[in-house]
């Protein structure tokens, strides 16, 4: 839970405001509270969706639908504006625990709490199908548990069971580890997923952990779509017959939520007495239900304050609670603020105080695992700022404005939330790595502020309403397509060993993943592909079975330390073909473990090297500012701020034409971020490292364009641009 922000309103429909539940990709759900005293939870639509009309009409639709719900284990729909400029949902607001919450905190369930569960739940199941919609979303976090009985709540990716998804064709929806095979597998889920779905928290219930498993979200939907689920723990006999119906993977074979009401035998719980819980589980709900008894009087949003005044501790008390008792980071969560010129180099300053300005914002990690990134990263930004101002009679100047986020995903959240409420801040370039990237999404995307990442790379983030996330770098999927061409264009190369080590993440994943795929569409070579477990230090077995399937080429996706192993495993078997590794596992630590046998690999990467013709430029002011080479990552960041401000130069030279009044020092950031953000997704600027231009849909990187790098005694050697591979004909 958090407060409200300046730009919040006071008021909605008749709800006085208390402070913020959340926001997703549709729009920010706030606490509410009417003048006779009842709560809600009330949903207000982001500005670019209630701007799209056929999101509106289908908003409509679905409001409707969702207004038919008729069950007291469904949380009811209480009020709705469809029309306003900002649309509306409220439902009533429920302030116990959620099933996270509790097994969390007291373990799994007994036979008959879960048997009661599941039986209220399926009765809410059976009124949202009636109702004619499907949840699509049903798991342990939007199921909240009271004294008589649970709710099933968010409805927020909900559809009408005869209309459009609301997401477009082929984007898995829904919660993995949650969701039905046929999700799993990017098609349309019906009534049938939902049961799938409320199986699957029925397990997570009896034996706290979901039945498909836990991990990377690729695994998840792989053991979802193939793998029979995890009942260890569920003794009785009844429950687990009646959840492995509900798990079964062909939906016709499941049974309907109705008949899953007539076959659970436990009756409903009476009155307000928790007796189908355990005690422990009745201390929590009664502590969420004192909670709002203490609520304290509200006052008013102050829209002209820069930030919202701290509420008094009772108030406080009772959002965490809302929250599920989420703990708010100390002050040390920003740990590094810096505007304007960088002391430790020599160069003047980045912009000043006073007359008109704008803030490009750089949102890294430096002081993680990937400082050396974040600090390189942000001295590229501070030379396209210096570049700026010192050209010709600039409509405003630039300042930099730069925050830590340590590598740490919660922190990363915070970063963005600071970001967003300086309304001199018109972009951010960053953040440095994939999980601080997806962290932060949310809040830059609900207010519309533009972001520019050159290192996170990986294939898909969340799905989003406004667009606001611009991968200017190629991704992992991407860079596979160099890699896959240059190692089978090598004479006499016709096999591909891929060796994918879960050590190195998602990263390492989908690059072999993508290379394994690609192969066969992009030469007439063939593959065989090894994946290996986190932990792995034992690497003789598996190369050796690369090498025993005529393996003449390598590609290891993984981590440093497994690809110096690996490297050490061929120099001893004296292997002279081709061999690459993922950029990300290709640094100083992977030279100094793998000694003599780094000699001759290679790897093709995102980022340019100072030695290229078209960054020769750069490097020399790069030289002069900071008194050192560039490093990796600088050029990129260095290509984003520059596209960022020649658009907003733009921008501003329309609106003097134009007559049309411009933002000043203090405050047209909220106004003019959405028109930065079209304005970036609508242009092609020649960079150091690359051209860039964005698709349509995804506001992905248009192209491939990377460097290789090999190892020569001891050293990275820059090679030059990677080659572009032809599909086969």
């Amino acid at each position: 839970m958090d407060d409200l922000r300046p730009a919040d309103p006071a008021r909605i429909g008749g709800h006085r405001l208390l402070g913020r539940l959340g926001a997703g990709g549709m729009g920010v759900v706030y606490l509410g509270r009417t003048d006779a005293g009842a709560l809600a939870a009330i949903k207000v639509i982001l500005p670019g969706l209630a701007e799209d009309e056929d999101f509106r009409t289908r908003f409509r639709r679905e409001s409707e639908a969702a207004r038919r719900v008729d069950s007291p284990w469904a949380v009811r729909v209480i009020g709705a504006d469809t029309e306003s400029e900002r649309p509306w949902l409220a439902t009533e607001f429920v302030p116990g625990p959620t099933l996270v919450d509790v097994v969390a905190q007291c373990g799994p369930l007994p036979v008959r709490s879960v048997t009661v569960l599941g039986r209220l739940l399926s009765r809410a199941l059976a009124a949202v199908h009636a109702a004619g919609l499907v949840h699509r979303d049903v798991k342990p976090g939007n199921v909240l548990l009271t004294a008589d009985g649970p709710r099933l709540i968010d409805f927020g990716i909900a559809r009408a069971a005869d209309a459009t998804a609301l997401t477009a064709t082929g984007v898995v929806v829904g919660t993995p580890g949650f969701l039905p095979p046929e999700q799993a597998s990017g098609r349309t889920a019906g009534p049938a997923g939902d049961v799938f779905s409320l199986g699957c928290l029925l397990g997570y219930a009896a034996t706290g952990r979901p039945p498909f498993g836990t991990g990377p979200a690729d695994a998840l939907l792989y053991r979802t779509v193939h793998d029979a689920p995890d009942l260890d723990g569920v003794e009785e006999p009844r429950l687990r017959a009646l959840l492995e119906r509900c798990l079964a993977k062909d939906p016709a074979t499941r049974p309907s939520a109705s008949a899953l009401d007539r076959l659970m035998t436990e009756d409903a719980p009476t009155g307000e007495r928790a007796t189908w819980l355990p005690e422990d589980v009745v201390r929590i709900i009664a502590d969420r239900s004192a909670a709002v008894l203490s609520l304290p009087g509200i006052d008013a949003t102050v829209a002209e304050e820069p930030r919202p005044p701290e509420p008094a501790p009772g108030r406080r008390r009772f959002l965490l609670y809302a929250a599920g008792g989420a703990a708010a980071l100390g002050a040390g969560a920003l740990t590094a603020v810096r505007i304007g010129a960088d002391r430790s180099g020599a160069g003047g300053p980045d912009g000043e105080p006073g007359g008109r300005r704008w803030i490009v914002g750089v949102h890294a990690d430096l002081t993680g695992p990937l400082s050396a990134a974040g600090r390189a990263q942000e001295r590229g930004v501070r030379l396209a700022v210096d570049r700026f101002n010192s050209t010709g009679d600039q409509p405003f100047r630039l300042a930099v404005k730069v925050l830590d986020d340590t590598g740490d995903p919660t922190r990363s959240a915070r970063v963005a939330e600071e970001f967003t409420r300086d309304p001199e801040v018109a972009a951010v370039i960053g953040p440095t790595s994939d999980a601080a990237a997806v962290a932060a999404l949310p809040t830059y995307d609900e207010a519309t502020l533009p972001v520019l990442t050159v290192s996170a790379l990986q294939i898909v983030f969340p799905p989003r309403a406004n667009g606001s996330l611009f991968q200017a770098g190629p991704s992992y999927a991407s860079l596979s397509m160099p890699i896959v061409h240059r190692l089978l264009t090598h004479p006499g190369t016709e096999r591909l060993g891929i060796l994918i080590d879960r050590a190195g993440g998602q990263a390492a994943y989908q690059a072999g993943y993508a290379a394994n795929l690609m192969t066969p569409s992009l030469t007439t070579g063939t593959t065989h592909p090894r994946v290996v477990p986190a932990g792995t230090s034992a690497f003789e077995p598996v190369v050796a079975d690369l090498l025993a399937h005529r393996s003449d080429a390598l590609f290891y996706a993984g981590d440093a330390a497994g690809a110096s192993r690996v490297a050490r495993v061929l120099g001893g078997l004296s292997f002279d073909g081709p061999r690459m590794a993922q950029h990300t596992a290709m640094g100083r630590e992977f030279l100094e473990r793998a000694g003599a046998a780094a000699d001759g690999w290679e790897f093709v990467a995102p980022f340019t090297d100072a030695s290229a013709p078209a960054a020769a430029t750069f490097a020399e002011a790069h030289r002069k500012r900071f008194g050192a080479e560039p490093a990796a990552w600088s050029a990129e960041a260095y290509d984003a701020a520059g596209l960022v401000a020649r658009e907003l130069a733009a921008l501003a030279g329309r609106a003097t034409a134009s007559a049309q009044p411009s933002a000043g020092p203090s405050g047209a950031g909220h106004a003019v971020r959405p028109r930065l953000t079209a304005a970036i997704a609508a242009s092609r600027y020649e960079g150091v490292s690359r051209t860039y231009a964005f698709d349509e849909e995804g506001q992905q990187l248009v192209g491939e364009e990377a460097h290789v790098y090999r190892v020569e005694d001891g050293r990275f050697r820059y090679l030059g641009a990677a080659g572009q591979p032809e599909p086969k004909s």
